[in-house]
């Protein structure tokens, strides 16, 4: 394959944009059109204004996402799109790749989860034969003692077990300042030299070796190429809900993803993890500014990726998506709650980027991407607006009698019903709705390999309709949810970043009640509401109305395991990985097993008292800890002398863990309990 061949030059490219946006184009003024025509009917007022206005900023979007999953369908019916980026067979005989790191930024992260991933990443790298080009980082941001210590002790344990351990560093950075862009950022400054590429992993992040090779492979093949993304797919989930989106993502994404590359080329999106970046243009063009006024909107940018994407594409090196590599996995929540909460920290970060939109130089596919990203979370208060001001629009018309007789006309103006045009405008939008999907199923009765990799097609056909009823039952929730952190981020409320739930743990009703209870009020002053003055609109809105009602008890149920345990054992959202697991899983599955069995006795041994009583530990920690970059003053001397004598004469467990992480940063206070017995008061 041809350079000619992944980039054609700016005429083909600007030829498919225009194609694509012109697709774009015609759909929403033509479902624009149509409303219009409904809405004129009987006259206007400020409230079909509002909901014209609404009606046509929420089609935009759905009819880039349709027209994306339509074109990526297309290219996949005749199995090939020019502007893909090859799958290289690996020959090992041939390969002197560059050196390249693996960076893993995590924060108070299970070390079990971390180091196991990072293990199964290993060995399948090793595999190929070509370990020798990588060398891995953790770089760690923990602020939590225990977790701190735990994770040294899983890292010294992995360098024991695998070839080459000089290839594993580790290092917890002194101060967690600018999150993970200032741990990245620090890596650049310390390390970047010495390596042409670096690929980021998230803590949940791991890729095959032959997937890894091949992102080095791409970057050797393109010159001009400054970040691929691989696209990761989600796996390891047992919750119905995890089982759902699981699904989801992997039936669907194919299409998408192709699509994507259609339209996007060379100016496509970062996603922030599983994907190869080139380091010297990265560090030269894709620093951070800050934005201006205060937080939530204002100071650090919390979403980074995009912007790292735009900037880096500014500066005239390409972004692209490697969507035929595979091998690319990750963890998503297991719960509704658990993954709104991950939307939240999202929410803000992506709502930041308005201030970013309009820089000067971007390129306009890197301002679409931005704009997307800011849609994802203000169509659902949009959303949500629109379906009130839809329904105060009903009862406007059943209070107030239409007035035949208007001005100085001698003609009345007849009430005409719309029921007819209504009907024909929501079976268009469901099909804009519904087409990525059964275009999805197309395919898969078109292949009964891929179709038998999702469990057979009847049970296939079967998972896509509970997942589209699931999905739509789940999505009033959680559209609630993401309006209400859009407001609160708009109020001015700052999100804690705090460590994305990975566990499986069940949501109570206790906690549902707490966080759904708005919804579930919602739908029932709403349903009685049009059940006593427009019954017909009822039926329109009850799958938004039913949603809201069951709010609490779907929240509960699809958190859990039992359910989604009862629904892999009946073939139901199995996905590829799971009908015939590729090694790495079965490696990061034994290997779960085996470093749970060796850190159970750690979970709760405060880290003060394991560094006391555990020489080995203690040694491991000052090998480890990284040297301070300036000597302390007088005052933070003084403030360290008061911690020390508060721990010696009330124990470890009367300080705060940032009192014990400022303990366990002071070197000579750590080797100080290796020269004195340790008091009794230091217990667990």
């Amino acid at each position: 394959m041809s350079f000619f061949a992944l980039d054609p030059g700016r005429l083909s490219v600007a030829a498919r944009r225009l194609f694509f946006a012109s697709l774009v184009a015609a759909t929403v003024a033509f479902f624009s059109w149509r409303i219009l025509l409904m809405l004129e009917v009987n006259g206007w007022n400020p409230l079909k204004a509002a909901i014209f206005a609404l009606f046509v900023i929420l089609l935009i979007p759905l009819a880039l996402s349709t027209w994306t999953a339509v074109i990526g369908f297309y290219l996949r019916w005749r199995d090939k799109d020019p502007l893909s980026l090859p799958k290289f067979d690996i020959e090992t005989a041939d390969l002197a790749l560059p050196r390249t790191a693996i960076v893993m930024p995590i924060y108070n992260e299970d070390p079990v989860r971390v180091f196991a991933g990072l293990e199964a990443t290993y060995r399948s790298l090793e595999e190929t034969g070509l370990l020798h080009h990588f060398d891995f980082y953790v770089l760690s941001d923990t602020t939590d003692p225990d977790v701190w210590v735990r994770e040294e002790l899983a890292f010294d344990a992995l360098r024991k077990k695998v070839s080459t351990p000089e290839r594993l560093i580790y290092r917890n950075r002194r101060e967690n300042t600018e999150r993970k862009t200032g741990n990245i950022a620090d890596f650049c400054a310390t390390w970047g030299k010495n390596y042409e590429y670096m690929i980021v992993f998230d803590a949940d992040s791991f890729m095959t070796g032959v997937s890894l090779v091949n992102l080095v492979l791409l970057m050797e093949k393109y010159h001009n190429v400054g970040i691929i993304q691989a696209p990761p797919v989600p796996v390891n989930r047992r919750t119905l809900f995890g089982r759902l989106h699981q699904f989801a993502a992997h039936a669907y994404s194919l299409i998408f993803t192709t699509g994507l590359n259609f339209w996007q080329g060379g100016a496509g999106n970062y996603w922030g993890h599983n994907a190869i970046i080139r380091l010297q243009p990265f560090i030269q063009h894709c620093h951070l500014p800050k934005l201006p006024g205060k937080p939530p909107l204002g100071g650090s940018i919390l979403s980074h990726d995009f912007i790292e994407a735009a900037f880096m594409r500014r500066a005239g090196w390409r972004v692209y998506l490697a969507n035929e590599i595979g091998g690319s996995y990750e963890e998503m929540p297991s719960s509704l709650i658990g993954y709104a909460a991950r939307d939240r920290r999202w929410c803000q970060g992506n709502l930041q980027h308005s201030k970013l939109l309009f820089t000067p130089g971007l390129h306009i596919v890197s301002r679409v991407h931005l704009w997307m990203g800011l849609m994802a979370y203000l169509a659902s208060p949009l959303w949500l607006l629109l379906l009130t001001l839809t329904t105060a629009e009903a009862l406007l018309e059943r209070f107030w009698p239409h007035r035949y007789f208007s001005g100085r006309s001698l003609f009345p103006k007849w009430h005409i019903s719309v029921e007819q045009q209504a009907l024909w405008l929501f079976a268009g939008m469901m099909t804009l709705l519904l087409l990525p999907k059964i275009l999805t199923v197309l395919l898969f009765l078109r292949d009964a390999k891929r179709s038998h990799a999702f469990g057979r097609r009847p049970k296939l056909l079967l998972s896509v309709f509970l997942e589209t009823l699931a999905s739509t039952l789940l999505a009033p929730n959680l559209a609630l949810l993401q309006a209400r952190f859009v407001v609160g981020t708009l109020l001015g409320r700052i999100v804690k970043w705090d460590t994305q739930d990975r566990g499986e743990e069940g949501t109570t009703y206790r906690e549902a009640f707490h966080r759904h209870w708005m919804g579930s009020f919602i739908g029932l002053v709403w349903a009685i509401l049009l059940a006593l003055t427009v019954p017909k609109l009822l039926w329109w809105f009850s799958p938004v109305i039913i949603g809201f009602l069951l709010a609490i008890p779907l929240s509960v149920w699809s958190s859990r395991t039992q359910l989604g345990d009862w629904a892999r054992a009946r073939g139901l959202f199995i996905i590829p990985e799971e009908s015939d697991p590729p090694q790495i899983l079965k490696n990061l599955k034994n290997q779960m097993l085996h470093s749970a069995r060796e850190h159970w006795a750690q979970e709760d041994e405060n880290a003060l008292t394991r560094i006391a009583t555990d020489p080995h530990a203690r040694a491991l920690h000052l090998e480890l800890l990284a040297p301070p970059k300036t000597p302390r003053d007088d005052l933070q001397r003084h403030h360290l002398d008061g911690l020390k004598l508060k721990f010696r004469s009330r124990g470890a467990n009367n300080l705060t863990a940032a009192e014990q992480r400022e303990l366990l940063l002071d070197a000579d206070f750590v080797r100080s309990f290796g020269q004195v017995e340790e008091p009794r008061t230091v217990a667990a």
